[in-house]
């Protein structure tokens, strides 16, 4: 993929490295492109059953490159379309892609760092791991979906709080306030987040896109029409191959065996 970016396909799980240590993996335009690409190509490639998303180094993401972006304010390009070119639909890969997401959070996950983390379906944090909105600190509104996904994860009054102050989160008020799944030892993170992967890997892919579908409709939708996409994704999962072969093998009292189709 790239020098910044690396992407590695082993045993069902797509693993994204953002790969910039020695800048806490901040965000260049060269590097949201190969982000853009990486997740994009892990959301369609059947191999890939299940996806991580981590940091190398000591942080996992502290957002924009901000020398990229003053120098780009200096030319007056402002933010030369990176919102909509950029994190739009990196995010919206992320989100929306039919098989889940792991974030291993390994340390500083800031302003649209954090908010690629909110947007992964488990969030697996170290316990040296923090997290920032920042966007208010550099006069800036919040992007990259946090808006969205925030207050989902933690209610708007807290998440009015996390955004206007923009204060750090440690990984253990993040896992009492619900951004977070999981806090691991450090030496832990990678072996717990790729056991995590592997088992999402193992299990229905199918199953699993449907649960994603379901919660993103119901998010915006009434109870009636919450209903009525879980009868039409029910429909489809009970069209499954997995789910015939899960049905057949409980029946027989044994471990189903799924295959994602």
């Amino acid at each position: 993929m790239s020098d910044t970016v690396r992407y590695d396909l082993t045993d069902g799980v797509a693993t994204i490295t953002l790969h910039r240590p020695d800048a806490m993996n901040s965000l260049t335009a060269e590097m949201k492109e190969a982000l853009r690409g990486a997740v994009e190509t892990a959301a369609g490639d059947p191999a890939a059953r299940a996806v991580i998303l981590t940091g190398a180094g000591r942080a996992f993401c502290a957002g924009q490159d901000l020398r990229e972006h003053a120098d780009n304010l200096a030319a007056g390009k402002g933010l030369d379309g990176t919102v909509r070119k950029h994190y739009n639909p990196i995010v919206t890969a992320l989100a929306t892609m039919p098989k889940p997401v792991v974030a291993a959070v390994n340390g500083v996950a800031a302003g649209a760092g954090a908010a690629l983390a909110f947007a992964c379906d488990l969030v697996v944090a170290s316990e040296k791991a923090s997290f920032a909105t920042a966007f208010t600190r550099i006069g800036l509104a919040p992007d990259s979906g946090m808006s969205w996904t925030l207050q989902r994860l933690v209610g708007r009054a807290k998440a009015a709080e996390l955004l206007l102050l923009a204060e750090p989160v440690k990984a253990p008020r993040a896992l009492e306030l619900g951004l977070v799944g999981r806090v691991v030892p450090v030496d832990e993170l990678a072996p717990a987040s790729v056991e995590l992967a592997r088992r999402l890997a193992a299990g229905p892919t199918l199953s699993y896109a449907a649960v994603k579908a379901a919660l993103d409709h119901a998010a915006t939708h009434d109870l009636a029409s919450a209903l009525e996409k879980e009868a039409v994704l029910q429909d489809e999962c009970a069209a499954t191959a997995d789910h015939r072969d899960a049905t057949e093998a409980f029946l027989n009292k044994k471990e189903p065996t799924f295959h994602g189709r």
